[in-house]
């Protein structure tokens, strides 16, 4: 349906402190203090605040150190006639090589400023030795006679110096060779003579001072006086040497032929599938905020893990003083040890400090997807340069293909840069209240075998809630992927077989799953996130229909316990496996401080999928509202309920959405080569033309008017269905190409409200016809 269409002020949470804790891992006990009423599940005392119900819808440089020299006056005679001696002897020496005694030497044309300034003519030079070698421990100033003798030889040398400049010509640039025995080694040791007054402080004879600066230390080196300068070569002793104009063609050739390969080299690798991700992410890590921290600051035992600020790609906001100490055997590095939670979302929420009236106050919250644990929908591009017999379909085969050392800079690119701050400002000012943050299992830990890169993306996860304390907005931790994969989808790390609770080791990485929230609860056990941290997620979406139910129920009962146990008291959340949600009556129920997440798509579902446009909200208005109102009910379903996870999205055509490199349900191409799991007949509404995904997947600003109010109007009446029970997460908040699967983008191109809150419909009446709106797209 092509056509054409139509920050906030930052808060700072925390400041830089610097740790001096080191030594053994220090148990959560000792970082834990009484709290009052911490439990989310009792009411705050009647002396709280109240807020008013959300809307409905409706370098120091070094100095230069330049002790005077001064020159006897009894000495002053000597020094005139001794310069006068050495005048002579040196027209002698001349003489004695065959040059006329009357013509100048052949010297250096090119010289640095530092030269010019500090080589005195060789007079001069010849009096200031004989200075400094004055026995008298007194000393005065020249006379004025002796000062006019030595102005009257600097200034004849000056002008011999002019005549040899114009005359010199082979010999331009080097030093003349000599072999007339004594004459030689005279012309060697007063270049030598020379070279040592150039880098001596001293006064010149008029008592103005001349010092050469110190050393300059840069990047760890001491660069020499008179190299690392732009503009040319140097030679030892600092002058510039002229480069050959031959050099200079040769050299823009090289470029000119490294601007037309590279790219030719770029685009015949990514052609090839053989491309690594690498590019994207830079060998250097930034050090914007290393300010005061030193390598030596970091352990040598530390020193290139993952505790090693130098090895970090990103800085920002972390604190990069070196820590050792581990909560629950994990690492505290780049946390600050203050916080502040006195931040409001908007003005219709309340501070964090505060409490948040769960089961009254609908949460409106987004989803972070595909940034901790990655989903080659949301970014494509980490997936489509490889060919496709390379089976690069999720994270474990990415990572497996990239090896270590590439995986680990391709994922931290991401991590730094995929959502930043700015993200968490946008999600404010667009009237979230709530971020769900998906990670996986490897930001703790990994198991032999695993090809994921381990730890990285703890440090990010960390940042990531910082910001949202920063901006108000509270968090619900997703654990997203655990060992095995709970679902054998693409976003679990690993598709394929479901290995958790399930197959040879399933009860292993069930385990292994219980040692993750042991150590995810002893470390967000801690008072810093008894606020921030509102929900305390065990794992998305376990696939309890292949999964044996019994299995999962006592996995999620052990886990409860252990979360308990370690001290979070915020609501816990476990998903409702697609069981339906009549089906968890009696189930869990016994059990305090609960939510069910439950994820509600059309697309997913081939009879669902088929409703024509209008069909479609009404459902959206009436069998979503009624689901939720079911489940809320103790009496015909489990009670608390959320929607952790919903979309706009009316086809499943979005690029990779189903798995890389398969088709969708929608055009009846979804072939995962398993016959009772693809689909291979079209599943558009009957009747109306070609199945196709080119308009879906269109640019929004090609949307035709009638789709982008239908597109709205879907999307408001899913969340008024959704506030029945405690709210939603849009799933998601950025997507690289998918704008219906993007609130960010959809709100750039007005298919989704700019404030949550801000709604024009509510399932109030019925929904039109949209007569003109096409089925097939």
């Amino acid at each position: 349906m092509p056509e054409e269409s139509p920050r906030r002020k930052r808060h700072s949470s925390s400041s830089p402190t610097k740790y001096t804790i080191t030594g053994e891992s220090t148990p959560a006990s000792e970082y834990r203090t009484p709290r009052q009423s911490t439990d989310r599940r009792k009411s705050r005392s009647p002396d709280k605040p109240t807020v008013a119900a959300p809307p409905r819808a409706s370098g120091e440089k070094s100095k230069s150190r330049s002790p005077e020299k001064r020159v006897s006056r009894d000495g002053a005679g000597a020094a005139a006639a001794a310069a006068a001696a050495a005048t002579e002897k040196r027209r002698s020496a001349a003489s004695g090589l065959g040059e006329d005694p009357e013509k100048p030497r052949v010297r250096r044309q090119s010289q640095s400023p530092e030269k010019r300034l500090n080589n005195r003519p060789v007079a001069a030079v010849k009096a200031k030795e004989l200075e400094s070698t004055t026995s008298l421990s007194s000393s005065n100033a020249l006379s004025s006679a002796s000062l006019a003798k030595l102005n009257a030889l600097n200034e004849k040398e000056t002008l011999l110096d002019k005549k040899q400049k114009r005359d010199a010509g082979e010999g331009e640039g080097k030093t003349k060779r000599t072999t007339a025995g004594a004459a030689g080694v005279e012309v060697v040791e007063e270049k030598k003579k020379k070279r040592r007054y150039h880098h001596r402080s001293r006064k010149d004879s008029d008592g103005a001072e001349a010092s050469e600066k110190r050393p300059r230390i840069v990047s760890g080196g001491v660069l020499e006086h008179g190299r690392g300068r732009r503009g040319g070569a140097l030679s030892e002793d600092g002058e510039k040497k002229k480069i050959p104009k031959c050099c200079w063609i040769i050299l823009a050739v090289v470029i000119l032929l490294l601007i037309i390969l590279i790219p030719i080299g770029v685009l015949v690798v990514g052609k090839s599938g053989n491309s690594a991700q690498t590019s994207s992410a830079s060998a250097t890590p930034t050090s914007t905020n290393l300010n005061g921290v030193t390598e030596n600051d970091i352990p040598p035992s530390a020193r290139g893990t993952y505790l090693d600020p130098f090895t970090w790609l990103d800085t920002k906001d972390f604190n990069t003083t070196y820590t050792d100490v581990m909560v629950g055997g994990l690492s505290i590095m780049g946390l600050n040890s203050t916080w502040d939670d006195t931040t409001k979302a908007n003005n219709y929420t309340p501070a964090l400090s505060d409490t948040w009236a769960y089961g009254t106050m609908p949460i409106r919250g987004i989803n972070l997807g595909g940034w901790f644990s990655l989903e080659p929908f949301i970014t494509p591009s980490m997936f489509n340069s490889y060919a496709q017999n390379l089976g690069i379909v999720d994270e474990y085969t990415l990572t497996q293909h990239l090896g270590p050392a590439a995986a680990a800079q391709t994922l931290e690119k991401h991590y730094s840069t995929f959502l930043t701050e700015d993200t968490f400002a946008e999600v404010q000012a667009a009237g979230f209240d709530h971020v769900r943050i998906p990670f996986s299992y490897w930001a703790v830990t990994t198991y032999p075998g695993d090809p994921y890169v381990p730890k990285i993306s703890w440090r990010y996860l960390l940042r990531a809630i910082e910001y949202a304390r920063k901006y108000g907005l509270r968090v619900n931790l997703d654990l997203h992927a655990v060992p095995g994969s709970q679902n054998g989808w693409n976003h679990s790390g690993r598709q394929g077989d479901v290995g958790w609770l399930n197959g040879t080791d399933g009860a292993l990485n069930g385990q292994r799953a219980l040692d993750i929230h042991t150590q995810l609860s002893t470390f967000f056990a801690q008072p810093r996130y008894s606020n921030v941290i509102a929900l305390y997620g065990l794992v998305n979406e376990p696939k309890m229909t292949v999964l044996p139910v019994a299995d999962v129920l006592n996995w999620t009962t052990s886990a409860i316990n252990i979360v308990r146990q370690n001290g979070i008291q915020q609501t816990i959340v476990f998903g409702d496996g697609f069981l339906g949600l009549p089906n968890w009556q009696g189930k869990l129920q016994g059990i305090e401080g609960l939510v069910m997440d439950a994820h509600q798509y059309v697309i997913f579902n081939v009879d669902q999928i088929a409703f024509d446009h209008q069909t479609k909200i009404n459902f959206a208005c009436s069998g979503w509202a009624s689901q939720m109102s079911q489940s809320i009910d103790t009496e015909t379903g489990y009670g608390p309920t959320l929607c952790g996870e919903w979309s706009q999205a009316d086809t499943d055509c979005a690029t990779y959405l189903n798995n890389v490199n398969v088709g969708s349900r929608w055009t009846g191409t979804l072939d995962l080569g398993d016959p009772t799991k693809s689909v291979l007949s079209p599943t558009c509404p009957k009747d109306s033309g070609t199945c196709e995904c080119t308009d879906a997947n269109a640019d929004p600003s090609r949307y035709t008017p009638g789709y982008k109010q239908w597109l709205m109007m879907n999307a408001e009446a899913q969340m008024n269905s959704f506030e029945i029970g405690w709210g939603w997460f849009y799933w998601t908040w950025l997507t690289e190409t998918s704008p219906q699967w993007s609130w960010k983008l959809g709100m750039e191109a007005g298919i989704l409200p700019t404030k949550t809150w801000n709604r024009d419909y509510n399932c109030s009446v019925p929904a039109p016809v949209f007569s003109g709106l096409p089925e097939n797209y």
